[in-house]
């Protein structure tokens, strides 16, 4: 095969998905690959490097390349880099598999941030699986909550709203609770005949836990249907993600700055109405020169920009490597549909 000179490998390490890029210096898109998700705290170290190998590989493939591709920077961004030791951990294990002469590792809520927005003042919730928020300034500043759950306080994803949906159809089945869409929907979701069955397979093991996180969209649904409980819980998520980001906002020390607040991960990105307008009216209450976007970019294109960015290749290829990512990505999701 063609020698093929790769400028930045991209990696977007989610919690249900992993992307992989190989991108050239001209912004070219020269190999793509999905594969599961390579979260090291859930699946565990050895695992995750294992699923990035196996993406890395299809790409390489992909782009002609025989063997293990070598990128001048690899642009790695991965859910579970929440704390420095798991930075430096999954940055020696990375460098060890010698995929790129110069490694960027760091959280994949960063790679969500640079994807949405180049703006100096930037903040950026990841609304997924679960929930965590990040930012920068112009002045240098960083911030990053821990986000590793209960533990850490966090509340919010489409883990926390799926049992949600599960906990308050149950109890209206059951008489506990109120009477609420979200019985029926459940119902339909999952194609039984009563909610009771839903905690069974659960329970049992019959469906895996994971299953939960389905339930997401049908408690988005219920609250744009009008349905009282999921409208209360959608505006939790809403108080939730806005907290995120006044604390960013006010530990970067940017509140009365011109700033970028990108939201993303599949709960935001769905774009329910009650959900984005909540969001934006409580932060731009607290810091009115802040700018909304739900981000119309997956964070894999941001990690390609970032390894750009560290080349100094961005500005002319910039254009080109959004466009070949969107392609193919939405092109997977048109061939899933």
């Amino acid at each position: 095969m063609a020698p093929v000179t790769v400028a930045v490998l991209a990696v977007d390490g989610g919690n249900s998905k992993t992307d992989v890029a190989l991108v050239g210096h001209d912004g070219t898109l020269l190999g793509y690959a999905r594969g599961p998700g390579s979260n090291h705290q859930v699946i565990g170290l050895e695992a995750a490097v294992k699923v990035l190998a196996e993406c890395i590989s299809t790409a390489a493939g992909e782009a002609g390349i025989d063997g293990r591709p070598v990128a001048e920077v690899g642009a790695f961004y991965l859910a579970g880099a929440d704390y420095p030791d798991e930075r430096q951990m999954l940055s020696e294990r990375v460098s060890a598999s010698g995929w790129a002469r110069v490694l960027n590792l760091d959280n994949d809520a960063f790679a969500l941030l640079r994807a949405g927005t180049q703006a100096p003042n930037r903040v950026g919730v990841v609304c997924g699986a679960g929930i965590n928020c990040v930012g920068q300034s112009a002045r240098g500043g960083r911030f990053q909550f821990p986000a590793v759950g209960t533990i850490s306080g966090d509340w919010g994803g489409g883990s926390a709203l799926g049992m949600e949906a599960l906990f308050l159809a149950v109890r209206a089945e059951d008489g506990r609770g109120e009477e609420t869409l979200l019985r029926e929907a459940v119902q339909e979701h999952f194609r039984t005949a009563s909610v009771a069955e839903v905690t069974e397979a659960l329970h049992f093991g019959r469906w895996p836990m994971a299953r939960i996180h389905e339930l997401a969209p049908v408690m988005l649904w219920a609250a744009a249907a009008g349905d009282r409980l999921a409208s209360a819980v959608v505006a939790r998520l809403a108080q939730e993600v806005f907290l995120m980001v006044r604390v960013a906002i006010d530990r970067l020390g940017i509140g009365n700055e011109s700033t970028d607040v990108v939201l993303g991960g599949g709960v935001l990105t769905a774009r329910q109405p009650q959900l984005v307008d909540e969001v934006s009216r409580r932060i731009h209450g607290h810091a009115p020169g802040a700018r909304v976007q739900v981000a119309d970019s997956p964070p894999v294109v941001g990690a390609a920009l970032l390894g750009l960015d560290a080349l100094g290749l961005t500005a002319s290829a910039e254009p080109r490597v959004r466009r070949g990512l969107l392609d193919r990505i939405n092109g997977l999701v048109v061939t899933a549909n």
